[in-house]
């Protein structure tokens, strides 16, 4: 996708637009959208642990003085008490929505209901799927069969700089919906990898190159006109799928985080409250001194653990968002010199938008 092009490292690609994308590296790339969030929040929580135990063992920490750690388990129980009500905040934010009055709630369904019927005309299917993976295939199957065919409707245009134009451009769109396709294939797909196929796919500047080649041309036949219009059609039709999975797969992450938050924070409040029981009254210390570090390292862990799986759940919808933010053909580092077309103002154009 276009706003993620420079993310991370790796091979650089170029497409038709000149847009270059970098391969992330695969352990970033699973830190911050592929891994399953559990994972990465355990994983999370094994490292502060493990350094916590390193530390200790460079002599850098101690956990020998009571006053410190039980201070410090103090401040532990109110940081989580706040990000459990943060996380509480959030899940009525997401709630709210789902509340409407009936006139409200139709107008929403009968939007849903008319895009449904549109993917079902474009497409030719009885009815569109309602499973994304199968809608999203169909709409790309749509995608590519109009670029093909424009390809062809052009193939007896008379300008020959301008048949060429169009024919590479057909010719990135069928690749790019090929690799889409290949990715929707798989058996194995979950929801964030349709969600992911249909993010990474830049239906919106190809949709940007559509209009621009349909409305550049001196004289189009009435088969060229069509072959533009099915795919400016079908272009627009995926951007709202995108759209529409991507709103309701955030609102069930979060709400799936604020469930999850509650099922770790409980723990993480009882663990910290252990920490002092540990180090005991004037008694002194109610487990041998050798393994002081290691269960309270545990316990600091486990009071951690809401952090952690914040920062994972945070890391994969702040990624998503932030690759989705532009509505349009929008490529922020996407130097203006580069790609196909010259734009200039006060061009004519063969007609309007």
């Amino acid at each position: 996708m276009g706003s993620s092009a420079g993310d991370g490292s790796g091979a650089s690609s170029e497409d038709f637009f000149g847009i270059r994308r970098k391969s992330r590296s695969r352990i970033v790339q699973w830190v911050l959208v592929d891994g399953d969030r559990l994972v990465v929040a355990a994983c999370g929580a094994v490292l502060v642990c493990g350094l916590l135990l390193g530390l200790h063992a460079a002599d850098a920490i101690a956990f020998a003085n009571a006053n410190s750690v039980t201070r410090m388990a103090s401040g532990m129980i109110a940081g989580t008490f706040s990000l459990v009500t943060l996380v509480v905040s959030v899940n009525q934010l997401i709630l709210s929505q789902e509340f409407s009055p009936a006139g409200e709630f139709r107008d929403r369904f009968g939007g849903v209901q008319t895009f449904r019927r549109d993917v079902a005309d474009a497409t030719g299917v009885p009815a569109t799927p309602a499973e994304p993976t199968r809608m999203l295939e169909l709409l790309v199957a749509a995608i590519r069969d109009s670029a093909d065919e424009l390809a062809d409707a052009v193939d007896d245009h008379e300008n020959e700089e301008y048949r060429e134009l169009v024919g590479r451009y057909a010719d990135n769109v069928t690749d790019e919906a090929d690799r889409v396709a290949d990715r929707l294939d798989r058996a194995d797909v979950s929801a964030y990898d349709v969600l992911s196929a249909a993010v990474e796919y830049e239906e919106s500047v190809q949709l940007y190159g559509a209009r621009h080649l349909h409305n550049d041309a001196d004289e189009l036949s009435e088969r060229e006109s069509a072959a533009f219009d099915d795919l400016i059609e079908a272009f627009e039709l995926f951007g709202t799928a995108q759209a529409h999975f991507k709103t309701i797969y955030l609102q069930r992450e979060l709400t799936r985080f604020s469930q999850l938050t509650i099922y770790v924070g409980v723990p993480s409040i009882l663990a910290a409250s252990l920490i002092p029981l540990v180090y005991g009254d004037l008694g002194g210390m109610a487990i041998d001194v050798t393994f002081l570090p290691y269960v309270t390292a545990l316990l600091a862990t486990i009071v951690l653990a809401p952090v952690c799986l914040l920062a994972a759940y945070i890391l994969r919808t702040a990624t998503l968002t932030r690759r989705t933010a532009e509505i349009g053909p929008m490529v922020p580092q996407k130097d203006p010199d580069e790609g196909p077309f010259e734009v200039s103002y006060g061009r004519e154009r063969n007609v309007d938008d």
